[in-house]
């Protein structure tokens, strides 16, 4: 649960710096300067939240691996992985800003994420409570090689990894571990949370001329239900109802805010600073149990 604790700090300490003007032609001293500071010290200062609020408590032992790939359906994986694409995607729009070359900052912003997953994955390995993941570090690995590859072939983000999220009933059957309140719940509950490829059709498109919307995603998304506990749902009984564990496909829309065109520069701002979002619109699911659902709006 603590990952999706770490989605947040890290977007507040590379977006802090995401500006909508970028500085292309050379780097800009003063910006690059600012950068670096507030970075670090965004960095510095997260990671030492982190460690007082999940490990502090629990005893150190040599550096170890755990893996953990049967957790929540694999819904923790997706989020390692859009937790590093999005990072790494601010981390270029911040190093654009200040001036750094396309190249350096494809590769420099684009493994920010994945130099600061890999650092909660050591104070993981250093805990007698968990361990570091190899499943967790290839999500990383592969989320932060999604942005990286697709700005280096086509210098633009076709498909993007995406978030969404909505309350379920299934936290209070287990608060401890799913949340007492909606804010932890949006944080802690997974079944809550969908996991968002979207896909800009426009950017595949031949004719750069065409009508159809350069904004318009088709989205593909992964969810699971049921979960009242990481492997295993406990016995039913006490009140809490047996619940079957079963991972949800969806197809939907969204929008790419970043392609809306606007003359306001605090619009464009704002538009980068919530596109790791999926927009709510119709979906339709499929899973084991239900087969096909159309939901009119998902979110």
């Amino acid at each position: 649960m603590k990952k999706n604790l770490v989605f947040l700090l890290i977007l507040v300490t590379v977006s802090t710096n995401a500006q909508d003007t970028l500085s292309v032609n050379r780097v800009n001293e003063k910006r690059l300067t600012t950068l670096v500071a507030t970075g670090a010290g965004l960095y510095a200062t997260s990671i030492s939240l982190l460690y007082v609020a999940w490990y502090k408590g629990y005893p150190q032992t040599s550096f170890h691996f755990k893996d953990d790939a049967g957790e929540w359906q694999l819904k923790d994986k997706f989020g390692h992985l859009t937790t590093t694409y999005q990072v790494g995607n601010y981390g270029y729009w911040s190093l654009r800003w200040a001036g750094v070359s396309e190249k350096k900052a494809i590769w420099y912003g684009g493994t920010v994420g994945l130099f600061y997953m890999t650092t909660v994955e050591f104070f993981d390995g250093l805990s007698s409570e968990w361990g570091a993941s190899p499943t967790d570090l290839a999500a990383n690995t592969v989320g932060s090689a999604m942005f990286i590859s697709q700005q280096l072939i086509w210098h633009d983000q076709r498909i993007r990894a995406k978030f969404s999220y909505h309350p379920t009933s299934y936290a209070q059957y287990n608060p401890s571990l799913l949340g007492d309140d909606n804010l932890q719940r949006l944080l802690k509950d997974y079944n809550g949370q969908t996991n968002w490829f979207s896909i800009n059709i426009y950017s595949f498109l031949n004719n750069k001329e065409s009508k159809f919307p350069r904004w318009l995603d088709v989205s593909l998304g992964y969810g699971a239900r049921g979960m009242i506990a990481s492997y295993k749902n406990p016995p039913s009984g006490n009140g809490v109802p047996s619940f079957e564990r079963i991972p949800m496909f969806f197809l939907s829309a969204d929008v790419d805010l970043t392609r809306i065109r606007t003359d306001s520069h605090f619009l464009r701002f704002m538009f980068k600073m919530i596109s790791f979002v999926k927009v709510p619109a119709p979906a339709l699911e499929f899973n084991k149990q239900d087969k096909f659902v159309f939901h009119p709006l998902f979110f």
